[in-house]
C-alpha cells in the first residue's frame, strides 16, 4: 500500500481509488494512498456525458484517477469527480503513484534488512527523505547519481546507510548527466590536420580513462569541435574534462597550436 503521511487528501488533489461499492447514484471509492478511507464519487461527477447507469463507466476493484473536490472534515466526508481529470493529469497520476509503489517496495526490503518495519521506515527516514527531496524515488534516485554522502546531508541515520545503498545500486541504474564545450583549434602549419587530431584523440582518451565516462567529440565547422563527456554526475564529468583539456592544452603549446575552450552552459 502506497501512503501519504496525511491523514486525508486535500481539495483539487489527484487520488488514486479502488471502486468498491456502486449504486445507481454513484459509488464508494477507497483511496489507495490514504488507508484506504471511504470516498463517494457521485453519479453527476462519473462523467461529462450522460450516462444512464453508473456501470456503464465502472466496475468494482476497479482503479480509477480521481480528483478531490470536497472534504468535510466534521462529518468525515470526502467526494471525488472522474470527469474532471483530463486524460494528461490520469498519466501523469499513474506514473506517479508507479514510482511510489516502486519506491514504498524499495523502503519495506531496506527496513526487513533492519528487523524493522515498514511504519518504523517511514519515521526514521521515508518522511526525511519526502521533505528534502518531494518524494522518495526521487530522494533513491539523487543518492544513485549523486552518492551516499547525500544521505548524511538529510540526517538518516547511520545504521540506515548500508541497507538503503545496497537496495539503491540493485534496483536503480545512476542517470547519465552530459557536459558539453566548444574546442577551438588554430594552426598555420602544413601538418596542423594530424596535429589537430592527435590533440582530439587525447582528449578522448584522458576521459575515457578517467573511470566509467564516455566522450563524443565532432566538428562544428572547423576550426570549431564540440566536446561532449558523459558520467555519473556532474563533479566526475566536470573533473574528467578538466585533466583532459589540460592536457591537450600542454600538447597545443608543444605543437604551436591555439586551443581556446568555451563551456556551454548546463541546461
Amino acid at each position: 500500500m502506497v501512503r501519504k503521511r496525511r491523514p486525508i487528501p486535500s481539495a483539487g488533489e489527484l487520488v488514486i481509488g479502488t471502486v468498491n461499492k456502486i449504486f445507481e447514484y454513484g459509488a464508494y471509492l477507497k483511496l489507495d494512498e490514504y488507508s484506504n478511507i471511504e470516498a463517494y464519487l457521485p453519479w453527476s461527477e462519473v462523467s461529462s456525458k450522460y450516462v444512464k447507469d453508473v456501470r456503464e463507466i465502472l466496475r468494482e476493484n476497479q482503479k480509477v484517477v480521481v480528483k478531490v473536490i470536497r472534504v468535510d472534515t466534521k462529518k468525515n466526508q470526502i467526494d471525488v469527480s472522474l470527469k474532471r481529470v483530463t486524460d494528461s493529469e490520469q498519466r501523469s497520476k499513474l506514473i506517479e503513484f508507479k514510482r511510489m509503489q516502486k519506491a514504498e517496495k524499495m523502503l519495506e526490503v531496506m527496513a526487513q534488512r533492519l528487523g524493522k518495519s515498514l511504519e518504523e521506515a517511514y519515521k526514521e527516514v521515508g518522511w526525511k527523505l519526502e521533505d528534502y527531496f518531494g518524494d522518495l524515488m526521487t530522494a533513491f534516485e539523487e543518492v544513485a547519481t549523486r552518492g551516499e554522502e547525500l544521505l548524511a546531508e538529510v540526517e538518516i541515520p547511520d545504521e540506515w546507510i548500508p541497507a538503503i545503498v545496497e537496495e539503491i545500486r540493485k534496483r536503480i541504474k545512476p542517470k547519465s548527466v552530459k557536459i558539453r564545450g566548444i574546442v577551438t583549434l588554430s594552426t598555420t602549419a602544413s601538418d596542423g590536420v594530424d596535429k589537430i587530431k592527435e590533440i582530439l584523440e587525447s582528449i578522448a582518451y584522458y576521459v575515457k580513462s578517467s573511470g566509467s565516462l564516455s566522450t563524443r567529440i565532432y566538428t562544428v565547422g572547423a576550426p570549431r569541435y564540440a566536446v561532449e563527456v558523459l558520467a555519473e554526475d556532474y563533479k566526475t564529468a566536470e573533473k574528467a574534462l578538466t585533466e583532459a583539456l589540460n592536457n591537450a592544452r600542454n600538447l597545443a603549446n608543444k605543437y604551436g597550436i591555439e586551443l581556446v575552450f568555451e563551456r556551454e552552459k548546463t541546461k
